[in-house]
């Protein structure tokens, strides 16, 4: 995690949640643009913003209505862009063995496929740190 830096959208990061890689797929990663400095970032504005490649997730802290650790996941329910089978849930995912589901009050604007999404899964290096910095 880092402080105080500048975020992709010009606003102030108070904290940054890196990936965790697991190399085995770095042919996707690279195929879907995801960089070692994508992840997700909270900003001084009080927003969560999740880079992974060319797509982007950014929404008020307010919209999160919970988080939750999980894993280890399937490989293939976990890496990559994907959309859930069960949901509306999108993920960002870098490994399949740790990440954070991020719930939302209000769907937020669909990233991939028909609908807007719910949640918000992501294989970040510390999920139980970015729980404790969203505070939910």
């Amino acid at each position: 995690m880092d402080r105080g830096d500048v975020g992709a959208c010009g606003s102030t990061v108070m904290s940054r949640f890196p990936f965790r890689f697991d190399q085995r797929w770095a042919p996707l990663f690279c195929l879907l643009g995801v960089q070692e400095g994508d992840g997700v970032e909270l900003t001084e504005d009080g927003s969560l913003l999740a880079t992974y490649g060319r797509f982007r997730v950014r929404t008020p802290l307010e919209n999160i209505d919970h988080t939750v650790v999980t894993g280890p996941h399937q490989w293939y329910k976990a890496v990559g862009l994907r959309l859930s089978l069960m949901d509306d849930g999108l993920t960002f995912g870098t490994n399949h063995y740790l990440g954070l589901r991020i719930a939302f009050r209000q769907r937020i604007p669909r990233v991939i496929g028909p609908r807007d999404h719910s949640n918000l899964w992501v294989s970040v290096s510390d999920p139980a740190g970015l729980a404790a910095g969203i505070g939910r």
